[in-house]
């Protein structure tokens, strides 16, 4: 503190902290404390702040960094006044304070919060803080005051602005109020403030000329409704492109517009007692009414962050999330069925597909009944497979959306280093093509093929992590998809083992010197690859055993220049007992086609080799001890019983490191390495058709989600495919842009080419009796610009009155050509079906036919 500390009086400087501190407990107004401490140090400005209560509870204490400005508009005086105020003083703090600044009779004023064409009272409970009357920054306040002569004082307001003795409180203001609104409007940015916003309400139900306001960018002239932004509340655009997607959709336009009230379940505990599509049915009908103000989606955002608090506050979020929970939250608030009964579901046992899926949707319509059913879900067929009895499950589930993943291709490329594990030959990359959707079985065989497998050999497939095996992929139906493309996989070639045996694991640690603060200590660190071998467990095993096998392993890799470490041609041999029982274990289980085919050799699996250099090996044996492999070497090895594999480390010194070239196993290239000619083929166009047809395609279970086979009594990987049965009147489909792993998560930003016109998916409905065209026309859409947990959502909706597309970028609309509907951005489509008989024909707004039906009638 000294360093802002300023030239003080003698007097000053004897006003120490202590003193300070005295003083302040002397004092008895509030604030006191901050002025003795700004007269020791001479700060400034003065902005004083309140501490008030925060947090879920209430019970934290913050400073107020921020207060409300609200924005006071006298009616009908040509008065306006800013003012900053605490979100936790009352309403009738600022009444007070409105009274105050314009020296008026309390008695005979009353405020309103106004925004949205309408007037909300704020007088109802005048003890109310304003932080729970969701008054909000930068907040339009109404300030009327009644005609003197009323007698009622406040109580004498109604809420449509009415005194008790019939006249109007809010007169009409003068020219120069609305000279005074409109530069308010303008300096704000946007015509939601209270004043503009009113005079634009009335003068565009008094005047029929035209007006083109800047925060649409769209003329009124001969255009129809639904040209209506909505305001930005801070990283709501999420929100605002899925509800104009929605409520431009013709059915829920026509809907939401009619008396839908009657429909309301207030029983359904999985709904929220009606409120939230009585906020959504309010908020559609402002957005149809006739004007282009911004609306502000208050009151829907407060209803929407209470049922679903993941969705509060004013960060960003996913807008396909938000619109999968408001479709589920309108159905089951406008559930026709208030009491839903218990119905199992049966499995198809052969029965014809036609009257399976009649049963399931016909339980599912006695329990699911509503405006969103009619409109938005539709069935498909589950196909679930047993991969060892062969056990068919047959379902006809019900879907709200489809999720289609952006795959480019039908294939995969995959890169796995192959290893031997008799010493034959050195490690090899081999990079092969496979189903992307395919199991392990799928690369297995493509491996075999590319590295000519003999037929007695075959392939154990390890995925490496940390320099160590992290797991052994020996099950053939594990999905591919399961190995991320940054991770790193090995091969290594066994013998097809006939006989008792385990997988000897060699682990390498390479010497590291650690600064320490008194002295240099050694450490080892686990680098390279792995090495596995069999090793027959029938006979007794020595250490002098594993010496050899390592030996073997590690040949290849022996340097030329150093030929006295060549453990096969360079030693003598000594017959023993031991040995030749290993080695009659070892013909058992290991072919001999694997012996080398130099004659100097030829002795050396039935001989102990007694005079090769001793590698520095330590084995771990079942207690998690170490047993150093370089010293008696006619000492047998207890193996773990409980465990196949044995963990052997070979310490490599810098020595050791000079006599062999360890590069073949330091560099494990990763699973799929992008490279420039893979970067670009990922970014070519992808058809959506493709897309649906990965979504269809068959393919295993993952392991989280395995299912349970009635047959089997146990959890299986079963092979799951999806069929299309019955499609909705309207389709939502959603591109998965966005993708995690395990050490990052990104979005794809693919270019789909998707169809406009013409969305034809009659090919692709298993239900053969159904005759009629599956023909889909896109009229919405919504996109995503930026990068993952961050970016700006907009929405490209077609307006079917006018047969032309609109850009709703929040609070600002402007309209766009056909062919710039099509871009990279695109997340979620909506696409209606196209009528191909003689049906009535849908708007956005209103629906004409000499046949019109009602949709509040079931399907």
């Amino acid at each position: 503190m000294t360093e802002v500390k300023k030239e003080l009086t003698p007097e000053e400087e004897k006003l120490t902290i202590r003193d300070i501190s005295i003083a302040a407990e002397a004092q008895t107004k509030q604030g006191d404390t901050f002025y003795l401490i700004t007269q020791r140090y001479r700060g400034g400005p003065i902005l004083p702040r309140k501490v008030i209560n925060s947090g879920l509870s209430q019970t934290e204490l913050a400073v107020e960094v921020y207060p409300l400005r609200l924005q006071l508009h006298l009616m009908p005086k040509d008065q306006c006044s800013t003012i900053r105020i605490s979100k936790k003083e009352t309403i009738r703090q600022l009444h007070k304070k409105a009274c105050e600044i314009f020296s008026l009779n309390p008695e005979l004023v009353c405020i309103w919060d106004y925004f949205s064409h309408q007037k909300h009272a704020l007088m109802n409970d005048m003890d109310k803080t304003l932080d729970d009357a969701n008054i909000q920054m930068d907040q339009d306040i109404l300030v009327e005051v009644a005609n003197g002569n009323s007698a009622g004082g406040v109580n004498s307001f109604h809420e449509n602005g009415t005194a008790d003795n019939g006249t109007v409180a809010l007169v009409k203001p003068s020219q120069s109020d609305i000279s005074n609104a409109e530069g308010l409007s303008l300096s704000k940015g946007s015509s939601r403030n209270g004043t503009a916003e009113l005079l634009q309400s009335q003068q565009l139900a008094s005047s029929g000329t035209d007006k083109t306001y800047g925060s649409s960018g769209v003329s009124t002239r001969g255009s129809s409704c639904g040209l209506t932004g909505l305001l930005n509340l801070g990283n709501t655009c999420f929100m605002n492109s899925a509800i104009q997607c929605l409520v431009h959709t013709p059915e829920f336009a026509r809907y939401f517009r009619e008396d839908y009230y009657q429909e309301i379940n207030r029983q359904n505990p999985l709904g929220m007692v009606g409120e939230l599509a009585l906020a959504f049915g309010d908020l559609l009908r402002k957005l149809w009414a006739p004007g282009r103000t911004p609306v502000a989606p208050r009151p829907f955002k407060g209803k929407l962050a209470r049922f679903a608090p993941q969705f509060s506050g004013y960060n960003q979020h996913d807008s396909q999330e938000l619109l999968a929970f408001l479709l589920d939250g309108l159905h089951e608030d406008l559930n026709r069925v208030k009491h839903k009964p218990y119905i199992k579901s049966k499995d198809a046992d052969g029965r014809p597909d036609e009257e399976v899926a009649d049963e399931y949707w016909a339980n599912h319509i006695a329990r699911n009944d509503s405006i969103i059913v009619d409109v938005c879900q539709g069935q498909y067929k589950s196909t679930l497979v047993c991969p060892v009895c062969n056990k068919v499950s047959v379902t006809f589930d019900p879907f709200m959306y489809l999720s289609l993943p952006l795959q480019s291709a039908t294939t995969r490329s995959m890169t796995v280093t192959i290893f031997t594990c008799d010493g034959s030959a050195l490690p090899v990359a081999c990079t092969v093509t496979v189903p992307k959707q395919g199991r392990c079985r799928d690369l297995i065989q493509a491996l075999s093929n590319s590295c000519s497998l003999k037929h007695n050999e075959k392939l154990l497939l390890a995925e490496i992590r940390g320099h160590l095996i992290h797991r052994f992929l020996e099950d053939p139906l594990i999905s591919l998809s399961s190995i991320k493309d940054d991770d790193h996989l090995a091969a290594y070639k066994i013998p097809k083992l006939t006989k008792n045996s385990k997988f000897l694991q060699l682990i390498h640690r390479r010497e590291e010197r650690e600064i320490g603060i008194s002295q240099s200590n050694v450490g080892w660190k686990p680098y390279g690859t792995p090495l596995v071998s069999p090793i027959c467990c029938d006979d007794i095993v020595t250490r002098g055993d594993i010496q050899l096998i390592v030996h073997r392993m590690l040949s290849p890799m022996l340097r030329t220049e150093n030929p006295g470490f060549n453990c096969v041609s360079r030693c003598k041999t000594a017959a023993s007992a031991n040995s030749s029982r290993l080695a009659a274990s070892s013909e058992a289980c290991i072919d001999s086609s694997l012996a080398n085919d130099d004659p100097r050799q030829k002795d050396v699996p039935s001989s102990k080799l007694v005079n090769l250099e001793k590698l520095p090996l330590q084995l771990v044996d079942e207690n998690n001890a170490c047993i150093d492999l370089t010293v008696g070497e006619d000492k047998s090895v207890k193996l773990s019983s409980s465990s196949m594999s044995i963990l052997v480390f070979a310490d490599w010194s810098q020595k050791l490191l000079e006599n062999y070239d360890t590069r073949y196993i330091e560099n494990l290239p990763e699973v799929t390495k992008y490279g420039p000619a893979t970067k670009k083929a990922r970014i070519e166009p992808l058809s959506l058709y493709s897309c649906l047809e990965a979504f269809l395609r068959e393919e295993p279970l993952v392991p989280e989600d395995m299912w349970y086979c009635p047959t089997c009594k146990e959890r299986r990987q079963a092979s799951k495919k999806l069929d299309l049965w019955r499609l909705p009147e309207v389709l939502v489909i959603h591109l998965k842009r966005f993708s995690y792993s395990r050490s990052m998560k990104h979005k794809l930003e693919t270019f789909v080419n998707f169809p406009i016109h013409d969305f034809d998916l009659t090919k692709y409905v298993a239900n053969r009796n159904s005759s009629r065209r599956q023909l889909y026309e896109l009229y919405a859409l919504t996109n995503h610009y930026g990068g993952m947990g961050s970016g700006h959502y907009t929405a490209h909706i077609k307006l079917l009155d006018e047969n032309r597309w609109y850009n709703f970028d929040d609070s600002h609309i402007s309209p766009i050509n056909e062919e710039d509907v099509k871009s990279a951005a695109a997340y979620v489509l909506f696409y209606r079906r196209v009528k191909t008989d003689h049906h009535h024909s849908v708007s956005n707004g209103t629906v004409s036919s000499a046949g019109q039906h009602s949709i509040l009638s079931r399907k």
